[in-house]
């Protein structure tokens, strides 16, 4: 399996701005997403129910190259923009969890600069000898029964 989408979104880090809330029930703080990090989100939403439509949820290991096309010349943390996009793509149901049974590597994935075209560039692929630690099938079934 091997699918490949472009996202016409720019770029954003999900560790930026993250704003704390306190629960007026509790009064205890707790950290919520910057609104540019939730906007980004939105802007993602069609791409990636595209792509769940096309393949369904990945419960099995892939590699996801992401290549970042941004439209300034800053300081990007590329670990940063890579659990962004794997925060959404956890969100939507593409991927069933980002943990390492499933979301092996990121093997290809880099930042590059196009001032008038930032996007995403996502290629997903199947790793068919990766071995997964844990039985994903009987994971999701003690998930259910609770």
């Amino acid at each position: 399996m091997k699918i490949t989408v472009t996202i016409p979104v720019k770029p954003v880090t999900k560790k930026n701005s993250q704003q704390i809330i306190t629960n007026p029930k509790t009064g205890r703080p707790f950290i919520i997403p910057s609104k540019q990090f939730r906007d980004f989100e939105k802007e993602c939403k069609p791409y990636m129910l595209q792509i769940k439509t096309e393949i369904g949820q990945i419960k099995y290991p892939v590699n996801v190259q992401c290549v970042f096309y941004v439209d300034r010349k800053l300081r990007y943390d590329l670990t940063n923009l890579l659990e962004a996009i794997d925060d959404v793509l956890v969100n939507y149901g593409i991927l069933l969890d980002d943990n390492r049974d499933i979301l092996a590597s990121h093997d290809g994935s880099r930042v590059y600069y196009d001032k008038f075209n930032p996007r995403i560039e996502i290629k997903i692929t199947e790793l068919k000898e990766y071995h997964q630690w844990n039985n994903i099938k009987d994971t999701q079934t003690s998930l259910f029964k609770n």
